[in-house]
């Protein structure tokens, strides 16, 4: 499946559910330590914000994450992940050579680090808010895949990427790759 097709999966149904995060859920921890259910879309904001210039091929300003009192900003990532898309479609961001966090990178690959980060945000979003992410198991499994083949042991810092766990016995495509992140599932 190609990155394209995984974020055009991924990207609506974390927005989707993001929709239906409560105010009062904001503050809620999440899996990411270091980051409550406002500060993953704050991430997830400022990121998607910033990856959308890279994808075009343009310096990206400094974005800034929305200043958020009484709601949750779903419509700001909303409209930031549609950006998102509309960037990573566009005439040869998947061929550029982008200047990414983990190094130069050609564009169809970062594409399928920002599918995996984005499916795992989404999950320590629902695990924080009790909510559940339904993307089609294909879709993990594939997104997994790489991320199997991608994420090396320099890359493990404990910040960047933390040491794998196991997962549960029964556990999901999604609750493997949330393990295989580091989160436990």
């Amino acid at each position: 499946m190609e990155p394209i097709e995984q974020l055009s999966i991924i990207v609506p149904t974390v927005c989707d559910m993001v929709d239906r995060i409560p105010y009062s859920l904001l503050t809620e921890p999440t899996a990411c330590d270091k980051f409550s259910v406002h500060d993953v879309l704050n991430h997830m904001i400022v990121l998607g914000g910033t990856f959308s210039y890279l994808f075009r091929g343009e310096e990206p300003p400094t974005i800034e994450p929305p200043f958020v009192y009484g709601w949750v900003p779903a419509s700001e990532l909303r409209t930031t992940m549609a950006g998102l898309l509309e960037a990573v479609r566009s005439p040869g961001a998947m061929e550029r050579i982008i200047a990414t966090p983990v190094g130069p990178l050609p564009g169809t690959t970062f594409a399928r680090f920002v599918a995996f980060d984005g499916l795992v945000h989404g999950w320590d979003l629902a695990m924080a808010t009790g909510m559940r992410l339904q993307v089609p198991d294909e879709v993990v499994e594939d997104v997994a895949a790489f991320a199997r083949q991608a994420i090396g042991p320099e890359m493990r810092d404990g910040d960047t990427f933390k040491t794998e766990v196991a997962p549960a016995d029964g556990a999901t495509p999604l609750q493997r790759l949330a393990a295989f992140s580091g989160r436990a599932a």
